[in-house]
Parts: C-alpha cells; structure tokens; sequence
C-alpha cells in the first residue's frame, strides 16, 4: 500500500494532525482507541463496522503525520500516559516499527497470544509472509506483537517494449533469465545492462532503483551490538552505484525527484528498462507518474529477494488488560485485518481492489489470500501480478532492520553519490560515514 517508504513516500500523511470518532452508535459498549499516521486503517475499522453490525464498539481515531516525528512522539507520549485515552491499537511503518516491535518500546506491546489470538497456528494457515513475522516478533520473549496486512516484497518492473527490442521477447520468465531472477547475485544483470546500454537504454533509472534490493536482503544491519556495522553487500553497493555511473548506465537520477518520475513516463533523456520495488510502487508512484507507459510494464523475479516498506498493527499492554469482552473485541477487529483469509476478511477485500473506490489491488501478508484472487493489472498489460508477487513476500529478509534505519541510510546515500560522483574516495566516504552516524546519532563505529 501506499506504504511505508522513508519519509519521502506517499504513504506519509501530509495533514498536520487529525482526531475523531467513527459514527457512534447509541448502544455502544465502549469506544476503542486507534493511533495511526495513516488513513488507511481508519477505512478498514469502518469497513469492519460495517461487515459486523453487532460489532458494538466504537472507534476513537487519532491520526497523526509522520512529519517531523509528530506521530511518533504523541504515541509514545500516550502510551507512556496510560489511562482511559491509552492506544488500544496503533500502526506502526517500517520506517519506525522496530521500535516498537523490537526496541525501545516494545514493553507497550501485548503479544497477540494475550488477546486470545491463535496466532501461530494462524500465521501457519494463513500463509503469512516469513519477514513480516520476523519483524513483529519481540525478541525478549520471542512473541508475536506485530503483524502486516500488506505484504511488501519486491520484484523487478521493466518496460515490455525495451525487453522486446533488446532481448527479443518481453515474456517475464525469459526476462527474469536474461537478469538473473533468483540467482542470489548480480552477475546477469550487468551483462544486461551492457546490452541495454548498446541500444541506447539504461538498466535503471538511478542507483537507488537497486540499492533497496541491496539494503533490505543484507546479511546483518547498520547496528551489531551497539555500534555501526556496514554489511559487505551495503558495502559493495557503493562500487554497484559507481558501476552504473561510470558505465552510463543509468540517468543518474534520484529517487523521488523529478527526473525520476520522468523515466517512469518514458520521458527521460534515455528510455529506462527497469525500476525494482514493490507492488505499492507500481500502484501509487508508477502509476501516477508512469501514465504514458500504463500497459507497458512488465513484472518478474529480481536477482536478490527484498521488501521496501509496509505498515504494522499493535496492541498495547493495556487492550491485553481491558476486560473479557473488550479485548475479545479488539482482538477480532485485528485478526481480521493481520490473519483472516476469507473473502471477507480485510486481506481478500485489498487484494481485490475492493478497498478502493478505483480498484487498485495490492499485495497482501498471506499467500493463501493471493493464490485465491485475481491479481490481473491492466497498468501491467493484464498480468497477474501475484504470481511473481508471492514468491517475492516469501524471499524477503526481515533480520537486516535496525532503529535507527531511516536516518543511517540518508547519511549513507550521500556519501555514497560524493564517492559515485568523484568527490572523494571509498575510503574517505566510508570514514565520513562513519563519522557523521558518530556525531548526529551517537553510534559508534
């Protein structure tokens, strides 16, 4: 979904600050408090409203922009607070959800088991993509507190008309040959780019179309007990990034910049074959931005499993604590957005297009929903997208986040493009990285 992306993405609200209630009932037994930063969850808790009449609670919504920290910051606040207006329920992006799924604030959160969830046996039957699991589990007591309803695994997005010139066929199984789908290495995907490159195309758009492959199946995080750790794969994405530099083989652009979403159009000073990301990319940013190439896409398996993004769901300590009927409540409303598999459940409804007044169908967390629904797309010349899209959940990695992600990658990448650019060697980039995570985050290296 329009999900979790740094906070550059358009997942991020951009209203200041908003509270309310949904439409309370005269007979309600209580209300719910539900933090969240994005609308998103505020449509599914009207939608489980209105799927279950006799539900019988209402929903006390704050939501709040990621803006600044601001959602963040009035959720600790509250949850530290406690009381009557403590968050029963609360969203968390992958941006910040290790903190409190895993970090700093992971003692506010009720493992699912604690509401009566079933929640082993669930993920087992439902088919619950492995990373998301690894992410929502605490690992002091090894508990489930978190789950997906989105499932953000990537794939690799590439242009049918540049694949049919090039390599003679846009098919997705011959194209994932031709780079190297699943081979767990780069190697195939410069030979392509060589050849992409002959013909007068780029391979991506800028090195950050790869470097979320690179960051997000890494073999360990930025942190390793207490200091900063660069894993060799982010390592070597500098000399990946230089690579495409030197070779022309991108437009050098930036992610979430203009130039950008110019390649996506097709519009670009060089036509580009691929971008790699998730299905939220190819529904909300492709699909803005990319309108003049909408049927032209294509998707197939990316050298390396990754995800980018996503949005979690969490109970606090307090719902766990609310009274039998109260907590079989809140228990049911998140089950049916994190684990339920029927054509009713919130994961068939996404999948579908059925949460959306324009139909937009998106990847979710369990594969028995996706292997049941049709994930067709017109933008992709009718391809199913799922097809790709399942395999692609299951091969994410889920261990390679750490707290303090978000700001970490940002000095990284700048360092990164002064290296790319020439500015400074690979030595003294990675000193300076150092250096800055020292200074402006307190990690020592």
């Amino acid at each position: 979904m329009k999900k979790v992306i740094a906070s550059a993405l358009c997942l991020t609200m951009a209203a200041a600050m908003f509270a309310g209630c949904s439409k309370s009932s005269s007979k309600a037994k209580g209300e719910i408090n539900l933090y969240t930063f994005t609308d998103e969850v505020v449509k599914m808790s009207e939608k489980y409203k209105e799927l279950h009449p006799d539900f019988g609670y209402d929903f006390k919504v704050t939501q709040i922009a990621t803006d600044g920290g601001g959602y963040q910051q009035a959720l600790d606040a509250a949850l530290a607070a406690g009381g009557a207006d403590a968050p029963d329920i609360y969203a968390a992006e992958a941006a910040f959800v290790l903190k409190y799924a895993q970090g700093a604030a992971s003692e506010f959160a009720a493992p699912y088991e604690d509401l009566g969830i079933d929640v082993n046996a669930k993920i087992q039957e439902a088919g619950i993509a492995q990373y998301t699991v690894e992410i929502g589990t605490r690992p002091s007591d090894g508990k489930v507190v978190g789950l997906g309803y989105q499932a953000t695994g990537g794939c690799m997005i590439y242009r049918a008309d540049i694949a049919q010139e090039v390599f003679g066929t846009d098919d997705p199984a011959a194209i994932k040959d031709v780079v190297g789908g699943g081979s767990g290495n780069w190697d195939k995907f410069w030979e392509a780019a060589e050849q992409l490159k002959a013909k007068g195309y780029g391979i991506v758009s800028g090195d950050g179309d790869i470097w979320h492959s690179v960051e997000n199946s890494s073999s360990s995080g930025w942190i390793k007990d207490g200091k900063l750790n660069i894993a060799p794969e982010r390592e070597a994405f500098m000399d990946m990034s230089k690579k495409l530099k030197d070779n022309d083989y991108h437009n050098d652009t930036q992610d979430w910049q203009e130039g950008w979403y110019a390649d996506m159009n097709g519009t670009g000073p060089k036509g580009v074959f691929a971008f790699f990301g998730p299905a939220w990319l190819i529904n909300y940013t492709l699909g803005e931005h990319g309108a003049d190439q909408a049927g032209n896409y294509r998707v197939t398996e990316p050298p390396v499993g990754f995800f980018w993004g996503g949005t979690w769901i969490l109970a606090s300590k307090y719902a766990a604590e609310a009274s039998d009927e109260k907590k079989a409540a809140i228990a049911d409303f998140i089950t049916w957005i994190t684990l339920d598999t029927s054509d009713e459940g919130l994961q068939y409804l996404w999948a579908n297009g059925k949460m959306n007044e324009n139909g937009t169908k998106d990847c979710v967390a369990s594969s028995v929903v996706m292997d049941k629904s049709d994930g067709k797309s017109d933008f992709l010349g009718g391809q199913n997208m799922f097809e790709y899209f399942v395999p692609a959940n299951a091969g994410a990695n889920g261990k390679c986040l750490t707290e303090s992600d978000e700001n970490i990658n940002t000095i990284w990448r700048d360092q990164v493009r002064q290296y790319t650019a020439g500015e400074k060697s690979k030595e003294e980039a990675i000193a300076d990285f150092k250096s800055a995570v020292n200074e402006q985050l307190g990690i020592p290296s």
